[in-house]
């Protein structure tokens, strides 16, 4: 490829907004990301904001970019250039963090979702919670902030568990419940949060193991910037003598916007070629 083919991921969630610049090429290097909550704005109206931004940051037009791509609830863009689903864009985000990565967990506000990959990143298999599951980014921020928390701190709190208690309700609200019913029997703030932890990542280790998953393991989305909750992970995986290495990267919440930068480029160079 002799032009640079600069493309432009960006991955709109229920809770952030996620953003990467990348120059597509046999080996993509990310130029700039960034991400946002979206706090009750208007999705679309932050995004086109964010994307001005990023371009201004690059000294880039929006003509610069030789694709816009769009995954998750990216579709109301009216600018973009194409749509990815979330679970290809994961895919290949999580390949590109981890190279050699067979198995992606998908841990996002909503579900989470372990998905089989080859080598190439590509989709083999897949397997996801249901929405009402009490085992989502969204479950764990609900209840962070009824305990006062903000939700960049319950990884490390979890970490000072030292009898954790698990939640039995089947879904949020009755997990919920549980919650409600600990703080009132005096259940410590740690042993609550890692209770949380441990009962997402059961429901974690369920979907690896009915997707036979294969290492490495390549955790993504918010959920992965979580040292609890990987914590947690590891745990089950260990205690369940599972032949699994799981990963987390410090730009685990950007591998959406990664894959469909990275994809954005390669619809782009068979366009053109």
């Amino acid at each position: 490829m002799e032009n640079k083919i600069v493309t432009l991921g960006i991955d709109i969630g229920s809770s952030n907004i996620k953003l990467v610049l990348m120059e597509y090429s046999e080996n993509p290097i990310i130029l700039d990301k960034k991400v946002e909550k979206i706090r009750k704005r208007n999705s679309a109206e932050v995004s086109y904001q964010l994307i001005n931004d990023i371009l201004e940051k690059n000294n880039l037009k929006y003509e610069d970019l030789a694709y816009l791509a769009s995954t998750g609830e990216g579709e109301m863009l009216l600018r973009k250039k194409g749509h990815f689903y979330s679970m290809t864009t994961h895919a290949k985000g999580g390949a590109f963090l981890y190279p050699g990565s067979l198995t992606v967990v998908d841990m996002g506000s909503l579900y989470v979702r372990a998905i089989s990959i080859n080598e190439l990143g590509r989709v083999l298999n897949y397997k996801m919670t249901g929405q009402c599951a009490s085992g989502s980014g969204q479950f764990v921020e609900n209840i962070s902030r009824y305990l006062g928390l903000a939700i960049e701190e319950v990884g490390d709190i979890s970490l000072k568990a030292t009898k954790p208690e698990t939640p039995s309700g089947i879904c949020a609200v009755l997990a919920e419940t549980d919650v409600i019913n600990m703080v009132s029997r005096g259940i410590t703030t740690p042993n609550i949060i890692k209770g949380i932890h441990l009962s997402i990542a059961n429901k974690i280790i369920k979907l690896l193991t009915s997707v036979k998953a294969k290492s490495p393991v390549i955790l993504t989305g918010g959920m992965a910037m979580n040292h609890g909750m990987v914590q947690a992970v590891e745990e089950l995986i260990e205690e369940g003598k599972l032949d699994l290495k799981v990963h987390a990267h410090p730009d685990s919440i950007f591998a959406g916007a990664i894959g469909a930068a990275i994809w954005g480029g390669f619809r782009y160079y068979k366009l053109n070629n």
